[in-house]
């Protein structure tokens, strides 16, 4: 799927995840590729990668952005996992939405703070170490307020203290939180009873996550301000690396 908006502004991003018709963010992200490069000029050269090529030596780390799409389970929960920590280790522009948010933290448990057993309920419901576990309350079509902490990432991309989001996700953090802040990573989003809802990581070029699905604002006309961000983070990073013009 190539955008091919007049300008030179061009960037490959990898959409990591199982696409299907049926997911609405699938079928969404095409609408905001067309509108960052019509509104922005930011034109993301896009590629699927379905889950289980994911973990395949280069799979990713060849683009200047990579997404993890929300579409969970995945076929390949090793995919996911080694295309977040490609990114990750890599210094490439990142974005997890939803199922993203939750294969982060759980990435970033594994192999950062040495909770191998860290597990998804989702994919693993029998486990003894679960990071992710079933909501309270789902949030599946539900919007939420958001506050952001000053002086992140978060804050920075969204120009904004408190935000209003749409989730569409029964799975969430639960446990280790700690652990992850111990090792560097920040939640830098929570709803009005203090769960986490961001995460990102310092020292890292762009890694953000949401449990949130930033990708259903509105028509998909007017594309989020992460998704934007995460597109001119990927074209700051084909010039660094591509010889890409900016």
């Amino acid at each position: 799927m190539t955008n091919t908006a007049a300008t030179s502004r061009t960037a490959r991003i990898a959409l990591v995840g199982d696409r299907s018709p049926s997911v609405a963010s699938h079928t969404r992200i095409p609408l905001l590729l067309d509108a960052l490069a019509e509104r922005d000029r930011l034109v993301l050269d896009a590629y699927w990668i379905p889950s289980e090529e994911a973990g395949d030596a280069d799979a990713v780390g060849a683009f200047d952005a990579v997404w993890v799409v929300p579409g969970s389970p995945f076929r390949s929960e090793a995919g996911v996992l080694a295309a977040i920590r490609t990114a990750r280790e890599e210094g490439i522009p990142f974005l997890g939405t939803c199922a993203g948010f939750q294969h982060a933290l759980l990435e970033f448990a594994r192999d950062v703070c040495g909770l191998p057993h860290a597990a998804h309920a989702e994919n693993d419901p029998g486990a003894d170490d679960p990071l992710i576990e079933p909501l309270a309350c789902s949030l599946v079509g539900h919007e939420a307020a958001v506050t952001i902490e000053p002086g992140s990432l978060a804050e920075s991309v969204i120009g904004s203290a408190r935000t209003v989001e749409r989730y569409f996700c029964a799975y969430g953090p639960s446990r280790h939180l700690d652990a992850l802040r111990a090792h560097g990573m920040r939640f830098s989003g929570r709803d009005e009873d203090g769960h986490a809802r961001i995460a990102e990581l310092a020292g890292h070029p762009f890694f953000l996550a949401s449990l949130f699905q930033p990708e259903l604002a509105g028509d998909g006309s007017r594309p989020h301000p992460m998704v934007r961000a995460l597109a001119r983070a990927a074209v700051t990073h084909a010039a660094r690396y591509r010889g890409q013009p900016v």
